[in-house]
This record gives C-alpha cells, structure tokens and sequence, in this order.
C-alpha cells in the first residue's frame, strides 16, 4: 500500500519498504517516506474530468528501517538520502536523533519540505504554500508512516504482501548480493518464491 499526501509542487509518498543489504547480505525493512516533486500535466476533458497526478522526481527520502535480525522497534537501520542524483539516492546518511526519535525527527523534516528541497539543490515556486500544508499535514503523514513501521510487519509473508509491487527490487537485490552464503533464505522465501531463477553464487572476485 502507498499513502500519498499530494500538494502544489511537491509529494510525500509513504510506503513499507524491504531491503536485503548488498555487502553481507542482512535483511532490513520499515517505513519509507519519499519527497518528490509533481510533474505538471495538460488539462484533459472537459472541467470535471479526471486529471492525471504525476509525482516522479525524488528529492530526498528517509528510511526508517529496523534490522530483520535486531530488536524490534530498535531502528538500528534507520538513515536518510538528503538527495538524489536523477533517481538514484545519494549515499546513506547517519544522524543520532533519527534512530533515537525517528518520529519526532520526521515529523520536524516535514515542517520544512520547500528548506529539504532547497537543501537538495531543488527551488520551488512558492514554497511557503506547500511548507504550510505539509506542516498541518505532518501529524497524519507521520501516522501513516508508523502504521507501515517494521515493528507493525510480523512476518515474511506479510513483508512482502506490502511490498509485492516492488518484488523486481528485491530479486535485482538478490541478483547482486556479494555473499549470498549469509542470506537468510527463510526471511526472503516469499521473493524467492516469486520469481523464476535461484540466487547465483557471489562472482569471484566480488
């Protein structure tokens, strides 16, 4: 399931997200919130007709993760990407208060989305109308990110019915996985079992 709070610019999407780690193979997953900006569309039909809502550029994301393998509610994963490079985020950052308070702190980032996009290299046109909705908005976006919290997801199977949308991720992961020996087959099984070839071995020299 995705929740979208869509604004005059911008969009904050909200989502469960699983993540197997390239480097040693360990599981994460947790809430995910996207900033992204709104592409504008033509005027379709007549006035009351449907309108297409296009919200694709990311500009910065956080990921509020816990560890597959840790305690529960810990956030011991827990990081954002200030920016993107086109779609792809920049390199994980690492702050204290977003695993010691991840809501608290979230719930400060949206007070500011025109200052997250600004920070990201993004300006935009009248940032103190989208900075004022998000900010009332904050208590329900922040709610919603904790109903997709990891400590709210039980098990494998109920991982991946949330994120069944984005299962080619997940196999792109497996596909590029420099120690596959570590991977806890049993955790990933669903998305495993969903798609048509085996983990290949680690290529020498990865």
């Amino acid at each position: 399931m995705l929740h979208a709070f869509v604004y005059n610019e911008v969009a904050v999407l909200v989502r469960h997200w699983f993540e197997i780690s390239l480097k040693d193979s360990h599981l994460e997953h947790g809430a995910r919130i996207e900033l992204r900006l709104l592409s504008p569309q033509p005027h379709r039909g007549s006035e009351s007709a449907s309108q297409r809502i296009l919200a694709d550029q990311p500009v910065w994301r956080a990921d509020l993760f816990d560890r597959v393998d840790g305690v529960p509610g810990g956030f011991e994963a827990a990081h954002f990407h200030p920016r993107f490079l086109g779609v792809e985020p920049c390199e994980r950052h690492w702050a204290d208060e977003v695993k010691a308070a991840p809501w608290d702190w979230l719930r400060g980032q949206l007070s500011d989305v025109a200052g997250i996009a600004a920070a990201a290299g993004v300006l935009l046109r009248d940032p103190a109308a989208d900075n004022e909705q998000a900010r009332v908005d904050a208590p329900a976006i922040v709610a919603a990110a904790q109903s997709r919290a990891a400590i709210q997801c039980g098990s494998a199977q109920q991982c991946y019915a949330w994120t069944q949308d984005a299962a080619h991720a997940v196999h792109l992961m497996l596909d590029q996985l420099a120690r596959p020996d570590l991977l806890d087959r049993d955790g990933v099984s669903p998305w495993l079992a969903s798609r048509a070839h085996p983990v290949r071995a680690a290529q020498s020299g990865s």
